[in-house]
């Protein structure tokens, strides 16, 4: 019994130091809906949201998160991208957290390779296509679902990635498809794109940090 208990305090206090931070630039419902998924009283998974990040101070998710108790930040674009050699706002708010992996929801900035080197395996990004196809610099939201119809592609889906120093390009870690039926419209099909990140993003960040044998 006190071996049991010694191990599951040793695998508590492993997971309780999984702080997340979001980064986001819109509306925010994939945002929402991994700080509900997370911070919900009765999990039991050990990882936290403890601040999002915003460039946009029009963006909606900044209510979101209020609403549900996680502090908005909103940073120009100067200071999320670390421009400056002095710029460190950023990495000092992400220290102040005590954050250790940080998860892009709808974030359109780059992330900076000073981030990408401190944060190793450890920045997930969602896209709205199945890459490597129509991704890279501009290809988001509403850009992506018209070039995906416009090809006439049969299927679309959700990529969820690593991130690194190029748009799009980091180590897949899951994709999840949906049929392009010939009705559907750009719009319609960002519905479907939807309703497969909003089923699988919180899951799989979940899923990589607790089984993915990560070093925090």
């Amino acid at each position: 019994m006190d071996i049991v208990l010694s191990l599951s305090l040793k695998y508590l206090m492993i997971i309780d130091m999984i702080n997340l931070a979001v980064f986001s630039s819109g509306n925010g419902t994939n945002a929402e809906n991994i700080i509900k998924y997370f911070n919900k009283s009765e999990t039991c998974s050990g990882i936290n949201v403890k601040v999002l990040f915003c460039n946009n101070p029009q963006a909606g998710v900044i209510a979101r998160a209020r609403n549900l108790g996680v502090p908005a930040v909103v940073l120009s674009k100067e200071e999320m991208t670390l421009a400056g050699s002095d710029n460190t706002v950023l990495t000092d708010l992400l220290g102040f957290f005590n954050i250790n992996a940080i998860i892009l929801a709808g974030y359109l900035l780059k992330v900076p390779l000073q981030l990408i080197h401190t944060y190793p395996g450890k920045i997930i990004n969602i896209h709205p296509a199945l890459l490597p196809k129509y991704g890279g610099k501009g290809m988001y939201g509403h850009h992506v679902h018209e070039a995906v119809i416009s090809a006439g592609e049969k299927e679309s889906g959700i990529t969820i990635h690593l991130a690194d120093k190029v748009y799009d390009n980091g180590r897949i870690i899951f994709q999840a498809k949906c049929k392009i039926d010939q009705s559907d419209t750009p719009n319609t099909l960002a519905a479907k794109i939807h309703e497969l990140e909003q089923a699988n993003f919180p899951k799989v960040i979940e899923r990589y940090f607790t089984e993915g044998q990560m070093s925090f």
